[in-house]
Parts: structure tokens; C-alpha cells; sequence
């Protein structure tokens, strides 16, 4: 029965970073639908970008508290200053811009591009010389392979649109809906999509961003909770000040019992405060491209409740550039396996050497101590034995300096 339950133990903490990360892509999903909703209806997304890293500060503040009392480490000027630039990179650049494209385009075409961001990751790793490329390696041609694919994709998906592709339920799920939505200019509708793809594009380069300098920061900040909502935190305060900048409308703040406080709570509480905790934790045993790799399922996610719940229309270029980016994705990922492997292969060798060194010196020093008694017990170091030599060598003096004294 021990052995089942040991058996079961390793298995689980084995699998808890997969089942971590597999949890957050549906809260990930959730959060495209109900904000994709709540765009429809006029909500500005700069507002809501505000509102919810607010209700992340206030739902992850507590835990903070209470859990990391003893732990928060002090914060210093570098410290301050990369937290700094995470509330800006996660909160304020990849949040707006992402929402902005999402209001361009759909939530299966976002989620889509969001697929770059383990590419996007891979490469700045690289450059920031947390990954090591070596070419000669096949782990490292399936990463950069992968990479390339990936780009493509996200091309393909920009550049060319296609025929709508049909599914067999979306012809009678909202057909009233699906006639409002095929209203419209069609020039107009292309240059939107046009417009949201490159949005999201940035929003996609801010976020592989803020997973590398967050990983830097969780090195030197070990409180994943204090730092989860200071930089939400942080992040309000420079969202207000967008806001402000961009909306002049004083209505634009005003929220009720509806739609829109539902997004900004649960983009808020799930998508926010959970998940960069979540992230944090899982990022710093397995490393940032482990947790970008789990994308794809989102995009399945979203695919399907968009179909029902909004009537999506899903096109062809996107169909094929989905493929493969998420081709690429996975290639990426592939290639992250072998090196974790490799890593794991490593660490027990170096072990037992260092262990082989250690066992070496002891014997080693046992080794001369037993020679050094079993040689007092014979009498070989008795000093008539062992000649006296007198050695006299001049000592060298140092010149004298007359020094005068200080006058009273």
C-alpha cells in the first residue's frame, strides 16, 4: 500500500506543472469569451484593463499578507524598478493592445496569435542568454525549426483570410446572430482584421516580455505572492493614467450589475492574481517556455464555445496558420523536453562525482592519520632519530625613520 501511495506521489508531482497549466488555459478561455462579450456592448478596453488588475490587487493583497509575512524579501531600487516595468509590459502594453485586437478580430483568431508567444519566448531567452543555443544539437534545430514555423503562421494568418469554413453545428446555433454579424463592409471588416492581427502581435511580444523579466525578478524576489500584487498593483496605477490620457469621457468609468463588472472580476480574480502566481510558480521549476507551450488548448477551448456562443465565423487562412503555429509550438516544446531530460540525466551524474571526491579525501585523510599513529607507535618520530640542523639566516630589518613628535 506505501509503495502504490509513493507511486501515486511521484506521479502527482510529476504531473502538477501539466495539470497547473492545463487549469489556466480554460481560465484563459472563459476570460476571451466574456470579454469579447463585453467589448460588443461599448466597454472601453482601457477601462477594463483597469478595473480588473484592481480586483486582482484586492483578491491577491490578503495572501500576500498573511502568507509571505516572514518571507517578502526587502525591495530595493532594482527591484522596484523591474516590477516597475512588469506592471507595464503585462498589465498596461500586452493587456490593452490585446483587448484592442481582440475587439478587431475574434477570440479563436487571438488565441491563435497568442501561440506565438513560446517562439517569441524561445528567442528572447536566447538573446537574454537564459537559453543556450547549440546548432549541432537536435534539440535545439527542433527549437529554432519550430520558431520559424511559427512565424510563418502568424504571417499566413495576418496576410490572408480565405473562405469561411462551416462546421456542422454552426449552422443552427444562433442563426439570427450569425445575420447580424455578416452585416457590414466588407473592405472595412478586412482592414480591421488587419489592424487587430499586428495589435496582437505586440501584445504577444509584451507578454514574452514580461515572462523573461519575471523570471529574472522571482530569482531575487522569492515571494510570488507579494510580487503577484504589487505589480497588479503597479499596473492599475499606470492603467489609470492611460486611461485617462486615451478616454475623456467621464461615463466611460461608470459600471453596473452586468456584463462588463462580470468580465473585469473574473478577468480580474482567474486571469490575473491566479494566474501569475500560478505562472510564477510553475516558471520556476520548469522555465518560461514550459509554461507558454500550453496555449493550443486554449485555442481549441475558445474555438468551440465561440461557435456556440457567438457564432464565430472561423476562416481558412486562419485554419492553416493555426496549424501551424501550433506545429511549431509543439516542435518548440519537443525540444524543451530533451533538454529538461538531459538536465535530469546530468544532475545525478555530477552528484556521485562529487560524492566519489568527497569518499577519495576521506580515505585519503584516514590514510595518513593511520600512518601517522602506526609510526608514533613504532618510534619513528622520536627526535634522536632524525638529525638537527641549525640554520641561522639574517633577518631583515626595517630602516628607521625619525619620526617628530606632534607639539602640545
Amino acid at each position: 500500500m506505501e509503495g502504490k501511495l509513493g507511486c501515486f506521489g511521484r506521479f502527482f508531482l510529476t504531473a502538477k506543472p501539466y495539470i497547473a497549466m492545463i487549469c489556466l488555459q480554460f481560465g484563459y478561455a472563459g476570460m476571451n469569451i466574456i470579454t469579447k462579450v463585453s467589448l460588443n456592448r461599448g466597454m472601453s478596453h482601457y477601462v477594463l484593463v483597469v478595473y480588473r488588475h484592481a480586483f486582482a490587487t484586492a483578491v491577491i493583497a490578503p495572501f500576500a499578507i498573511i502568507f509571505e509575512r516572514n518571507l517578502r524579501p526587502k525591495i530595493t531600487f532594482s527591484i522596484f524598478m523591474q516590477m516597475f516595468v512588469l506592471g507595464l509590459l503585462g498589465p498596461v502594453i500586452d493587456q490593452n493592445f490585446y483587448y484592442a485586437g481582440l475587439k478587431f478580430t475574434s477570440p479563436t483568431f487571438s488565441c491563435a496569435m497568442s501561440n506565438m508567444l513560446p517562439a517569441m519566448t524561445f528567442v528572447m531567452a536566447v538573446i537574454c542568454r537564459m537559453e543556450k543555443l547549440e546548432i549541432k544539437k537536435i534539440r535545439c534545430q527542433a527549437k529554432l525549426i519550430g520558431t520559424i514555423v511559427t512565424v510563418a503562421g502568424a504571417m499566413l494568418m495576418t496576410l490572408y483570410k480565405g473562405n469561411v469554413v462551416e462546421l456542422v453545428w454552426t449552422k443552427h446555433v444562433h442563426p439570427h446572430y450569425a445575420e447580424q454579424t455578416t452585416t457590414g463592409s466588407s473592405n472595412s471588416s478586412d482592414k480591421d482584421w488587419f489592424k487587430g492581427s499586428i495589435l496582437l502581435i505586440i501584445a504577444t511580444f509584451a507578454w514574452a516580455s514580461f515572462f523573461i523579466l519575471q523570471n529574472v525578478t522571482m530569482r531575487k524576489y522569492k515571494a510570488p505572492l507579494s510580487l503577484t500584487c504589487l505589480v497588479c498593483f503597479i499596473g492599475t496605477l499606470q492603467s489609470i493614467a492611460v486611461t485617462f490620457v486615451m478616454e475623456h469621457r467621464p461615463s466611460v468609468w461608470s459600471i453596473g450589475w452586468d456584463m462588463n463588472l462580470l468580465a473585469a472580476a473574473y478577468a480580474g480574480i482567474v486571469s490575473s492574481s491566479i494566474a501569475y502566481y500560478v505562472q510564477g510558480l510553475v516558471m520556476e521549476k520548469r522555465g518560461p517556455v514550459f509554461v507558454t507551450a500550453f496555449s493550443p488548448l486554449m485555442m481549441i477551448i475558445v474555438a468551440i464555445m465561440g461557435s456556440f456562443i457567438l457564432a464565430e465565423k472561423i476562416y481558412m487562412g486562419g485554419v492553416m496558420g493555426a496549424i501551424l503555429i501550433v506545429m511549431g509550438l509543439y516542435s518548440v516544446l519537443w525540444g524543451k523536453y530533451k533538454e529538461h531530460k538531459e538536465k535530469e540525466l546530468a544532475e545525478p551524474v555530477k552528484t556521485a562525482s562529487r560524492k566519489n571526491n568527497d569518499n577519495n579525501m576521506m580515505i585519503t585523510i584516514d590514510g595518513f592519520e593511520t600512518n601517522d599513529l602506526e609510526m608514533q607507535k613504532n618510534g619513528t618520530y622520536k627526535s634522536s632519530a632524525i638529525p638537527t640542523i641549525a640554520i641561522s639566516a639574517p633577518i631583515p630589518t626595517p630602516p628607521m625613520i625619525a619620526v617628530e613628535a606632534p607639539k602640545v
